[in-house]
């Protein structure tokens, strides 16, 4: 899959040292799959969630983060669509966002 983009991933990491980790191998791993459709997605990551107009939730770092992508799967891409701990995932909608 091709994420697009890794940069808010890095500034997140910036601001919360102890994601870095996480996220890189969240990054890596999706970079080198491919997926068909959200079943793919959780065969791979049995804690994901997915949500309206295929975006799909995961838990990072034993679930002290949250990550929203929403997935174009015809293409092969993923894009970042919110990357924040818990506090500030329940400040948004990730149906919409």
């Amino acid at each position: 899959m091709h994420i697009i983009s890794r940069k808010p991933l890095r500034e997140f990491s910036e601001k919360h040292p102890p994601a870095k980790n996480p996220l890189d191998m969240w990054f890596a791993e999706v970079s080198h799959t491919t997926w068909a459709n959200f079943s793919d997605v959780k065969a791979a990551y049995g804690s994901a969630d997915g949500v309206a107009d295929n975006r799909v939730i995961f838990n990072i770092g034993g679930n002290k983060y949250r990550l929203v992508v929403k997935i174009a799967y015809k293409t092969g891409k993923v894009f970042v669509r919110f990357v924040g701990t818990h506090a500030e995932y329940n400040k948004i909608d990730a149906k919409t966002i």
